[in-house]
């Protein structure tokens, strides 16, 4: 079981300056120092709590997301991943894996225990304001990969599946994870897995114009959420859960 999962935005080369620009402007957040051989990560550092979210520049492919598994033995627990079907790709004291469906994330050592409270942004004019937080990965999970996935997430980490409709399974998050992951079956037959992030908010109107102000698109309205692109070329909801 992890003791902490942290969701990495993977840039592309020719967008990283865009995509470190607009996380700090949605979360609030810092910027940590670069590191890495090529001065290719950077964390996004909450004024309040541990820090949950970090940015890659990728050498090459399409922007994605990747989760970090916080555990205690990363060795150990790459084994056992293997064992319920994930494959390993790499090991570089880190290890790089991905899950069945092909989702990459990597098992690392043990860090962050304090969840950051939600950013209050001010209201315009007389208005009150609202809170945001990035607060839930979303597993896109084609058909043909959704039974086994769905599993695997839920064994990998120890979080039981709470099925809720056809469409979403969320898993049952500790109170200490900064992170819920809710497996979500897209109607494609096949394809591999991938992840896009969720913001919860206390009021999805104006932090959609806020994000489209800091260069983000609409593409889709549904009575819960609200899918939008950003500059990065990343995608993402906001969505009416509490922050």
């Amino acid at each position: 079981m992890p003791t902490w999962i942290t969701a990495f935005l993977d840039a592309t080369p020719d967008r990283w300056d865009v995509a470190r620009a607009f996380w700090t402007s949605v979360t609030g957040y810092g910027l940590s120092s670069h590191r890495g051989a090529d001065q290719q990560f950077v964390t996004l550092v909450p004024t309040e709590g541990d820090a949950f979210l970090r940015l890659q520049r990728l050498d090459s492919g399409p922007a994605r997301i990747h989760l970090d598994l916080h555990v205690p033995d990363p060795r150990a627990a790459a084994d056992g991943a293997v064992a319920l079907g994930a494959t390993e790709l790499d090991d570089l004291g880190h290890v790089v894996m991905a899950s069945p469906g092909g989702l990459t994330f990597c098992f690392v050592g043990p860090d962050g225990s304090h969840r950051p409270p939600a950013t209050r942004w001010p209201g315009v004019g007389a208005g009150e304001g609202h809170s945001s937080l990035v607060d839930q990965v979303a597993l896109d999970i084609p058909m043909e990969h959704w039974a086994r996935e769905t599993r695997f997430w839920s064994e990998l980490t120890g979080w039981a599946a709470r099925p809720s409709t056809d469409e979403f399974s969320p898993l049952e998050r500790p109170a200490d994870q900064p992170l819920r992951l809710l497996p979500h079956r897209l109607e494609e037959p096949t394809g591999a897995v991938r992840a896009h992030l969720d913001l919860a908010t206390s009021d999805r109107a104006a932090e959609t114009a806020r994000h489209v102000a800091l260069g983000a698109a609409v593409e889709r309205v549904t009575d819960e959420w609200t899918v939008l692109r950003g500059p990065d070329g990343s995608r993402y909801c906001v969505t009416d859960r509490s922050p």
